[in-house]
């Protein structure tokens, strides 16, 4: 079967993204075929579009989305024709009418939960559960720090922390974002624009600095995160949206307190496949719970797709925003 999909041939701006017709195979064995309802866009789609991250050339974009099984392959047991499914970590390619993926890539969606909704929140949902509850599992009574608070994953973390009783402090870019992300959730925030971040925090914290920074943006918080940690605290870096932190000289981290820091992955955080479930059991279970609520701000169509990159990178979104194939 033919399917409309976004490709790029060459690694650079969003003009090199072409929706093209492509062949879609069957699925082979122990994958499933999807009609696809809806893809997430996220910052990593713009790092494989930019050739930050690198894959074969040529190929799709988006590894995150939502759909309806309508084929699937020898050996898969657990799914049939007709099931809702989502997915946070598939195969390059997601921009697509239909999509091939290995069966152990989905999860069945519970009622209640729309595609547009799953496809906003899978990738996103699940980064912030892997960050609050595996990478550094929070107990309920933290000062946190969490860059880029008004963002899809910064939107859900500010939920997930006032549920479970954590104080997040948000950096963000404007008065607007910082209204929206309070709005869920967050106990402070600070405009990096016309703050100092880190008299910020201190002030906040009574001096006591925060037990772990949650930073998605790269080079250019990275100094200022560690001068928000308390001693032997813990920075995480799981994005670069900025740009990647590189020439890192490790003595740093003593100067600055014997401070932990970690490259975090999705990928890493849903093997086996036992882990996955049991992490987006534990996302539906917030969102059907009412205590997070996903909400999708923005919708482009493929042949937009060019659009919602330059919007992404010019930090013109709030929220979650999906692909319409």
């Amino acid at each position: 079967m033919k399917t409309q999909a976004v490709r790029i041939e060459r690694h650079g701006g969003p003009e090199l993204m072409q929706v093209v017709e492509i062949d879609v195979p069957d699925p082979g064995p122990n994958q499933v075929r999807l009609k696809q309802h809806a893809a997430g866009l996220n910052f990593i789609d713009l790092y494989y579009r930019s050739g930050l991250y690198q894959a074969p050339l040529p190929h799709g974009l988006g590894s995150e989305g939502a759909g309806e099984v309508e084929a699937v392959g020898p050996g898969v047991k657990t799914l049939k024709v007709g099931d809702r499914v989502a997915y946070a970590s598939g195969p390059l390619g997601a921009y697509s009418g239909a999509y091939v993926l290995n069966a152990d890539s989905v999860v069945k969606l519970p009622a209640g939960i729309g595609y547009e909704q799953a496809a906003a929140m899978m990738l996103k949902g699940l980064t912030v559960q892997y960050l609050f509850r595996q990478t550094y599992r929070l107990q309920g009574y933290e000062t946190i720090l969490f860059h880029a608070a008004a963002g899809g994953v910064g939107l859900i973390a500010c939920q997930w922390a006032r549920a479970l009783g954590v104080k997040l402090i948000g950096t963000v870019s404007s008065p607007e974002k910082a209204q929206l992300a309070r709005g869920h959730g967050a106990w402070a925030t600070i405009d990096y624009t016309k703050e100092d971040v880190v008299a910020r925090v201190l002030e906040l914290t009574g001096g006591a600095k925060v037990p772990v920074v949650y930073d998605s943006v790269g080079r250019d918080t990275w100094e200022k995160s560690l001068d928000c940690l308390q001693p032997r605290s813990l920075m995480v870096s799981f994005g670069n949206s900025s740009g990647p932190v590189t020439g890192v000289n490790l003595a740093i981290l003593a100067q600055k307190g014997s401070l932990y820091v970690t490259r975090p992955t999705l990928t890493t955080h849903l093997t086996p496949r036992g882990r996955y479930e049991e992490s987006a059991k534990e996302l539906f279970q917030m969102v059907t719970s009412g205590k997070i609520r996903i909400e999708v701000t923005c919708r482009y169509r493929l042949e937009e797709a060019a659009r919602a990159h330059e919007d992404l990178a010019g930090r013109r979104t709030t929220g979650s925003c999906v692909i319409i194939p």
